[in-house]
């Protein structure tokens, strides 16, 4: 799973009341964290383990696979994590995180750095729970694919989509293209590696260039980490059309942005559900009637 290519207005909170305003840009809700605006002063809270998650995958039934690798802070109860190209990481980025403060790691020179830092921050802070907009989906038990396709119908049924139409689908993952298809829903499949999807389907590289021929997007939380959230973010708010989020980077930051270019989100903290056989959750933001 990779990525290609992300102002301010009031949304319908779960509870049918109004959500506070999101912020103008993603540099402007870093600014209110370094402000201490959102919660306490950054400075005064230190990440205790910072660690990375590698994993190689190649499901049965599929004729091909991947790699991911996810840097992950720990701050308190919280984790917050930014997916990386595998690799990626330095030497010495782990020991540089264990034991920093919040703000210092906001200011890293690693933007994986600075979003695992942020979402850590905000999952200290705004936890995924009802009280803050969640609304939990069980995942049930079962083998990585049946959980990836169990993970894939939560992403998708955040979409209120008529069949037919076309979503332009920012990291590929074929369990998703897959939810997709059973919904009727065409698809643009884009990821900076490019390639063919599991159907052999042309995958784009340039997520901008395909925006206008597609009714909504749907994209990872990866696009934090590589900086084309904010262009996918500002072209939502300016034609209306839906940005909907699915998050195990940043699954705290992107629930900010509801009503401010994001739709929706779909936010997997972790561990993440290819981690463990057992049930797990995801959390879903800003759709009340979404499909089950």
């Amino acid at each position: 799973m990779r990525a290609g290519t992300g102002a301010e207005h009031p949304t319908a909170a779960p509870d049918g009341g109004s959500a506070e305003p999101g912020p103008l840009s993603y540099d402007g809700l870093v600014q209110q964290v370094r402000a201490a605006e959102l919660g306490p002063d950054p400075r005064t809270l230190r990440i205790a383990v910072a660690f990375t998650t590698s994993q190689a995958v190649r499901h049965d039934g599929r004729r091909g696979g991947y790699r991911n690798e996810v840097l992950s802070l720990r701050l308190d109860r919280a984790v917050g994590s930014c997916a990386v190209e595998p690799g990626a990481l330095p030497a010495g980025a782990v020991d540089d995180c264990a034991g920093a403060d919040v703000a210092r790691l906001l200011e890293h020179p690693l933007p994986a750095v600075r979003v695992a830092a942020l979402d850590a921050y905000l999952m200290h802070v705004r936890p995924h729970t009802p009280e803050n907009g969640a609304l939990p989906r069980p995942l049930p038990a079962g083998s990585s694919l049946e959980k990836s396709r169990a993970r894939a119908r939560a992403v998708a049924g955040l979409l209120d989509l008529a069949p037919g139409r076309t979503v332009l689908v920012v990291g590929v993952v074929n369990s998703l293209l897959e939810a997709l298809r059973a919904r009727g829903l065409a698809y643009i499949p884009c990821d900076l590696k490019g390639g063919t999807t599991e159907w052999g389907e042309h995958v784009v590289t340039d997520a901008l260039a395909a925006l206008d021929r597609c009714d909504a997007v749907l994209a990872s939380g990866m696009t934090l980490g590589n900086g084309t959230f904010e262009p996918l973010r500002e072209h939502a708010l300016r034609t209306g059309r839906q940005l909907v989020m699915f998050a195990q980077t940043g699954s705290a930051v992107l629930p900010r942005f509801l009503g401010s270019g994001v739709s929706a989100v779909c936010a997997e903290p972790y561990p993440f559900f290819w981690l463990d056989g057992g049930p797990g959750t995801v959390h879903r933001y800003g759709r009340t009637g979404a499909a089950l």
